[in-house]
């Protein structure tokens, strides 16, 4: 049963043709690897008996000739998009016990295409963190440790629990959200391939808000072909989401191939960063040299208001998060405190102060200093042209270039407690950031590992809507980097 759990989806996909395997086998291989490594606490919600149930239904298609792309491939999806009677919480206290009766579309296109739920994924309460270690049901841990001392590290946040258990052979694959790189910064912390879409590409529908101009589904995978055949599951337009782009989406999983000759791939000079280690800027110019060998042109572009990426994203999410968490108040769902004898002013007071965790607390507080009267226009408003101008480097880039290739973190995956103040924390998202204020499609590719055993990847930012072309500078970083994990199977 262990072998089962070693394959990509394409082999997968093929057994299950083959009838060598059964989709239920495939569910309960996995269903057994998360019961063996449940020290990693990949999973917020385990749904053993929902998938078994899922995964005899596709056994049930496939008889029929009812085959979807995903077909008895089991996914793990991330506790903030709405599942239709399983919990959903975002990993946070305030919404202890939703059960939503509805289902987001992100989830509900994959699961149209035959992918089986292995469970919920434990992430970053609200999605506000770049460890995974802010969640109500505990922090996540990276498979990987440090060789050096044996540290155990972080795995990246917010979505640590999809990336470690896709790392940690617990599923094929996994639901991730990318708001400003928390799919691209654990993809690279935990091994494997992070993928966030353009702006659009996916709807929200059913997501848990964060910030809305930034929020985008985004997926895991183990390779970049697995990836591109899950983005294209979830992807499409939905008149219930007035951002999802109308434009017709390719079949990625088809035009995947590592052929660069003659694309011209940026290196932006603002991602040289002051004090990042030599690994990664050794690693970075690895990875421009195997562009080269492969026949693209290297060519030197400047993002001139890179610096300003972060301070905007930190003021623009979390204007937007303090707006969209204002719903949580203990009156139509989750969490109530109301002592006996208490005004609805202290049922608010008592709820949201026990309900949320204090990293969200915090960016509340961000949000709703930058959009109070007196700093509204010095704050908020001034980030948001500086979001415009940002947002026309790229423009301006692209117009020289087909892609731009940068490394995805400024440092390997750090040990619990080695990062503890906010502002240390927020610098992980340095790389990823100026990517999602733009809008743009963006994705991590494991190409090396530290000099204390730990994954490193490369990030490739494309053109809105060249996906296509994204996945084409991957795959020529993944075949030429042979990355191989040394997890092998579940997390000792």
């Amino acid at each position: 049963m262990t072998e089962l759990t070693q394959l990509s989806i394409s082999e997968a996909k093929r057994l299950l043709e083959n009838k060598e395997c059964s989709a239920l086998e495939l569910t309960q291989a996995h269903l057994a690897a998360i019961d063996q490594a449940s020290d990693l606490n990949a999973f917020s919600v385990q749904t053993p008996d929902l998938a078994r149930k899922m995964a005899a239904a596709s056994d049930k298609r496939r008889s029929e000739g009812q085959v979807g792309l995903l077909e008895g491939i089991p996914i793990g999806v991330k506790d903030l998009f709405c599942t239709k009677g399983v919990k959903s919480t975002s990993c946070s206290h305030i919404l202890d016990g939703f059960v939503p009766p509805y289902e987001s579309t992100v989830s509900a296109n994959l699961f149209a295409q035959g992918a089986v739920m292995i469970g919920k994924t434990n992430m970053d309460e609200f999605a506000m963190g770049s460890a995974n270690t802010n969640s109500y049901e505990g922090p996540v841990k990276n498979p990987y440790k440090r060789t050096s001392d044996g540290a155990q590290v972080v795995p990246g946040g917010s979505s640590g629990g999809s990336a470690a258990a896709v790392s940690a052979y617990l599923c094929m694959g996994a639901l991730g959200s990318d708001t400003g790189g928390s799919v691209r910064q654990p993809a690279s912390f935990c091994g494997n391939v992070g993928v966030k879409p353009t702006y659009g590409r996916c709807s929200r529908w059913g997501m848990i808000a964060f910030a809305s101009s930034l929020d985008q589904a985004g997926v895991f995978a183990r390779s970049v072909d697995d990836s591109a055949l899950i983005l294209e599951a979830i992807c499409g337009h939905d008149a219930k989401d007035s951002t999802s782009s109308t434009k017709e989406i390719p079949p990625f999983s088809k035009h995947v191939t590592a052929d660069v000759k003659g694309k011209r791939i940026g290196v932006p000079k603002e991602y040289h960063q002051e004090g990042m280690p030599e690994q990664i800027e050794k690693l970075w110019q690895q990875g421009i040299e195997w562009l080269k060998a492969a026949g693209a042109e290297i060519v030197d572009i400047s993002l001139p208001h890179t610096k300003y990426a972060l301070p905007v994203y930190y003021i623009i999410a979390p204007a937007e998060a303090s707006s969209n968490l204002a719903r949580y108040d203990g009156v139509r769902y989750g969490l109530r405190v109301a002592p006996q004898g208490c005004s609805l002013d202290d049922m608010y007071e008592l709820t949201r102060s026990q309900g949320f965790g204090d990293e969200v607390k915090r960016r509340i507080m961000i949000g709703t200093y930058v959009l109070s009267a007196g700093y509204y226009d010095a704050y908020y408003k001034k980030a948001q042209r500086i979001r415009t101008l940002i947002a026309r480097d790229f423009e301006e880039a692209f117009g020289k270039v087909d892609a731009i290739v940068t490394p995805t973190t400024p440092t390997p995956a750090f040990a619990f407690g080695e990062k503890q103040d906010p502002l240390t924390m927020y610098l992980n998202d340095v790389f990823t950031v100026p990517a999602s204020l733009a809008g743009l499609p963006g994705m991590s590719v494991p190409v090396g590992y530290s000099d204390d055993g730990l994954p490193l990847g490369l990030q490739i930012i494309s053109n809105r809507f060249d996906e296509v072309g994204m996945f084409n500078v991957a795959k020529t970083l993944e075949e030429a980097a042979q990355f191989e994990s040394k997890i092998k199977g579940v997390a000792a």
